[in-house]
C-alpha cells in the first residue's frame, strides 16, 4: 500500500521551504500527500528551535501527533528541522514515540528516513548543517499558487549574542544566481506572481560566493523572469544595506517598496551587548536615506525588549526612538534566554513580567503609529493582489506591495470582479489600524 504522508511545518518561512521540498521528494517517490492527520500513515513534524516558546510548541506537536498511533492510522513519526539539529540525542531518549530524526542539512534524504522508520530502524541522520542546494529539487508549494518563498542563502555569520541560528543552520552560504533563477522560473511557470526572497541575512548575499554584495543584481535578474510581478525582500540586515541596494529598490518597478530591516534595538549599549553592527546614528541615517530615495516605502523592523541589562532608561529611549522614526510595521519580541548563546551568560537578566509589560507598551504605541501612517494612503491608487472573497459582505480581500504575506495588513476591495491571485487597481478610501479599504478602479 502506498503510504499517506502529512508534513506539519512549525516556525519561519525558511522552514516552510524545507517542508515544501520534503513534500516534493515524498511525492516524487510515489507516496500520497494528505492534509488530514487521521488519514496519515507517516507524519513529518518540521520543528522550530529558535526560542523556548517555539521549542515547547514543537514538543507538544510531536506528542499530539504520536497519539495518532493509537487512535488513527499512523505507523511512523519522523521529526526534522532546527530542534532535531540541536537536540537529536535528547529527543530520541526522551521521546520514544519518534521513529526517525533528520537534521537541517540532511532533509533531502527524507525518503530514506521514512523507509527506515517504517522498517522499525529508528534512523538518526543529523550531520553538519552545511546543505545548500544548487540543483532544482522537487517542491510542492504550500502557499497560495500565486506567491512563493525562495531561499537565496542558508546559515548566518553574524554571531549575535542572543541567536542560536548559526548552531542550527551553520555558516552563511549563498546559492548561485543561476540556481535561484532556475527555481524562480519554474515557480513562475506554475503561476507564481510574487516571489519573496528570504535568508537569515539577505543583504550579505553573494559575499561568500562572489566576494562582493550581489543582492542588487539578483533582485534585478529575478524581476526579469517572465510572469513575476512582485519581488519582495525579507530580512535585510542593516549592517550591509548599500546605497546600490537602495537605488535598485527605488528604480525597479517590480521590486516591492517594502523593506524588512531588523534592527533589534535602538540603544548603543544594548546593541553592543547584542553584538549588532552599527549604532543608533547609523540606523537613523540609513532610514533617512531609504525614505529620501523611496518616499512611498513601507519600513518594517523587529525589536527585542528585555535583553539582559536593558534598564528603564534604555526602554524609555527605545520608546522615544520608535515614536520618532515611525516604522510602518513593527514586530516586538521578548528576549528568550537560549542555551549555548553568549547572552544567556550575561548578568542583569530582566524579569519576565517586565519584558511582557515593555512589549505590550511598544505594541500599543505602534498601533497608533500604524493607524496614522495608514491614513496617508487615503486617496492613493494601489495595485492589490487579491487573495480571497468574503461572500457574506461581498468584498474581496488582498494585499498591496506594502504588505507581506501572513504578517502585515490587508486591503478590503469593493466593486470588484476578479479571480483570486489577480492584481487589481484600487483607490484607497478608508484606513484602519493595520488595514485599508477601497474601491476597484474599472
Amino acid at each position: 500500500m502506498s503510504e499517506k504522508v502529512m508534513v506539519v511545518t512549525l516556525g519561519c518561512e525558511k522552514n516552510m521551504v524545507d517542508s515544501e521540498i520534503m513534500s516534493g521528494l515524498v511525492h516524487e517517490r510515489g507516496y500520497s500527500l494528505v492534509d488530514n492527520k487521521e488519514e496519515a500513515t507517516v507524519i513529518i513534524v518540521n520543528t522550530c528551535g529558535f526560542i523556548d516558546a517555539a521549542k515547547e510548541e514543537s514538543v507538544n506537536t510531536i506528542l499530539d501527533m504520536a497519539d495518532l498511533k493509537h487512535t488513527a492510522n499512523l505507523k511512523a513519526l519522523v521529526v526534522s528541522g532546527c530542534l532535531t539539529q540541536r537536540y537529536k540525542e535528547e529527543l530520541m531518549k526522551e521521546m520514544p514515540e519518534i521513529d526517525g530524526i533528520v537534521g537541517t542539512g540532511d532533509f533531502i534524504n527524507i525518503n530514506d528516513i521514512i523507509d527506515e522508520a517504517l522498517a522499525g530502524k529508528k534512523p538518526i541522520m543529523v550531520g553538519n548543517p552545511v546543505f545548500n542546494y544548487e540543483k532544482i529539487l522537487p517542491r510542492r508549494i504550500g502557499t497560495p499558487r500565486y506567491t512563493a518563498y525562495v531561499k537565496i542563502a542558508e546559515g548566518c555569520d553574524n554571531a549575535c549574542t542572543f541567536c542560536s541560528i548559526p548552531i542550527m543552520r551553520g555558516k552563511f552560504r549563498s546559492r548561485s544566481i543561476e540556481s535561484i533563477l532556475a527555481e524562480v522560473t519554474q515557480l513562475a511557470e506554475q503561476g507564481v506572481k510574487e516571489i519573496s526572497l528570504i535568508a537569515q541575512d539577505s543583504t550579505n548575499y553573494g559575499t561568500d560566493l562572489y566576494e562582493q554584495f550581489m543582492l542588487p543584481e539578483l533582485l534585478n535578474k529575478v524581476s526579469e523572469v517572465p510572469g513575476i510581478e512582485w519581488v519582495r525582500l525579507h530580512y535585510a540586515y542593516p549592517g550591509f544595506f548599500t546605497d546600490e541596494l537602495i537605488e535598485t529598490i527605488a528604480t525597479n518597478p517590480k521590486i516591492c517598496k517594502y523593506i524588512d530591516l531588523p534592527l533589534q534595538h535602538s540603544e548603543d549599549r544594548i546593541l553592543k551587548r547584542m553584538r549588532r553592527p552599527g549604532r543608533q546614528k547609523d540606523s537613523r541615517e540609513l532610514i533617512r536615506k531609504i525614505r529620501d530615495r523611496i518616499p512611498e516605502v513601507a519600513l518594517r523592523t523587529s525589536i527585542i525588549v528585555g535583553f539582559p541589562g536593558e534598564t528603564e532608561e534604555d526602554f524609555a529611549n527605545l520608546v522615544k526612538f520608535i515614536e520618532e522614526v515611525e516604522f510602518d510595521r513593527l514586530g516586538v519580541f521578548t528576549y528568550s534566554m537560549e542555551e549555548d548563546t553568549p547572552a544567556s551568560r550575561l548578568p542583569d537578566q530582566v524579569p519576565e513580567d517586565v519584558k511582557e509589560y515593555r512589549a505590550n507598551t511598544l505594541m500599543e504605541i505602534q498601533r497608533r503609529i500604524s493607524e496614522r501612517r495608514n491614513g496617508r494612503r487615503i486617496g492613493e491608487e494601489l495595485d492589490v493582489l487579491i487573495e480571497r472573497y468574503d461572500g457574506r459582505n461581498d468584498v474581496y480581500i488582498g494585499r498591496s506591495q506594502y504588505d507581506a504575506p501572513e504578517i502585515d495588513g490587508e486591503v478590503f476591495v469593493t466593486n470588484c470582479q476578479v479571480n483570486i491571485g489577480e492584481l487589481v487597481k484600487v483607490r484607497i478610501s478608508h484606513s484602519m489600524e493595520y488595514d485599508l479599504s477601497g474601491e476597484a478602479i474599472a
